[in-house]
């Protein structure tokens, strides 16, 4: 009997204890749109375009060649940036095509990148892995309930169709006014779009962005990038700080040597001052070991340098030539197939250029 009386008494006890001391709720979260953060990294308005996750205009979809429209929808370079006191932030974003290639990882192909502003400097915070089109990922989660600036970078070789930011249901999110910096204009090609960096924020483009904490646009084409007249023609309409033209990799020697004229005199006939800088092509760890890649880069280069002396001869200001050697290192520990690019090698780009950017004093303007 007294063994009943205990047993009930403990049952009671037992009972007591978790009605004062219940479970942890899961905490709630909600989602907001475009509404509440500001779209970044094309200069183009967003009326103009048929996505907002767009780096062209509609008005080039008849313009361009297909294959430069199609890939104008992937979203190399477009940031999305927002304030938020939450502690957790979530992430959906829906994929265009679901894209995949066998020597890049999918993080950079369809993933986003998560940042945050720290002492004036953007660091890394994590990576929303991609699963399917329709993609939903926990990026951090009990960060302290202070405001804090966070920048998401978007795929770089698959397009963005929707993209919602989830925060704690009691929190803030507050869209930010646009920086009064003018951004800097990248024209090139696959490695320019971000082939074959591991994650969206480590393309060259993101990485200088953030180390000069200004917008860079990223008109990066792969296979594509021909120094067209379409696509100088959307080049010439932004306000810029400066015009970075890398485009060798996609062209033939002729070619260099019938377009760099023409894209030099459009740019410079829209905007009388900006400086026009034009990249050498990288050279290949392939170089090496196969001589007529190394000599075909070297006739490229030739023709590109001749080119930009003869501009120089014929009295055009504000033009800037940067030589690509050592652009990624020369222990050939750079690429992933012998062109396209690691992060080191993004890495090295970055730094090599933003040297150069420096000792040419080529500056970040205002508005």
């Amino acid at each position: 009997m007294n063994r009943i009386i205990i047993l009930l008494f403990l049952n009671c006890l037992s009972s007591t204890l978790f009605a004062q001391n219940p479970a942890p709720k899961k905490e709630k979260f909600l989602y907001y749109g475009k509404a509440h953060f500001i779209i970044e990294g094309s200069g183009i308005p967003e009326v103009e375009k048929e996505s907002p996750y767009d780096r062209l205009p509609l008005s080039s979809k008849e313009k361009v060649r297909k294959a430069v429209w199609d890939l104008s929808k992937n979203s190399a370079g477009i940031t999305i940036r927002f304030f938020s006191n939450s502690s957790q932030i979530r992430i959906k974003w829906d994929l265009l095509n679901d894209t995949r290639m066998n020597h890049m990882a999918e993080t950079g192909i369809k993933g986003v990148d998560l940042y945050t502003r720290i002492n004036g400097e953007w660091k890394y915070v994590n990576t929303g892995k991609p699963t399917a089109n329709n993609n939903e990922a926990l990026l951090v989660s009990s960060l302290p309930q202070e405001n804090r600036e966070f920048k998401v970078w978007l795929p770089l070789y698959d397009g963005v169709t929707k993209l919602e930011i989830g925060i704690d249901s009691l929190a803030s999110i507050e869209k930010p006014i646009a920086s009064n910096k003018l951004p800097i204009v990248f024209y090139g090609t696959s490695i320019t779009q971000g082939g074959c960096a591991s994650r969206p924020g480590m393309a060259y483009t993101t990485i200088i962005s953030r180390k000069l904490d200004v917008d860079c646009i990223n008109l990066g084409f792969s296979g594509n990038g021909k120094m067209e007249d379409a696509v100088v023609d959307v080049i010439g309409g932004i306000k810029a700080s400066f015009y970075v033209i890398d485009c060798l990799p996609n062209m033939t020697v002729a070619e260099v040597k019938e377009r760099v004229f023409p894209l030099a005199q459009s740019l410079r006939s829209r905007n009388a001052n900006t400086p026009i800088v034009f990249v050498e092509n990288i050279e290949y760890s392939k170089i090496f070991y196969e001589e007529a890649t190394r000599i075909l880069i070297q006739d490229k280069n030739d023709a590109l340098r001749t080119a930009f002396n003869n501009l120089k001869k014929e009295g055009m200001k504000n033009i800037f030539f940067i030589p690509a050697k050592n652009a990624i290192g020369n222990d050939n520990e750079a690429t992933v197939d012998g062109v396209h690019l690691t992060d080191l090698g993004f890495m090295r780009m970055a730094d090599h250029l933003i040297n150069e950017f420096k000792k040419k004093n080529i500056r970040i303007k205002s508005e």
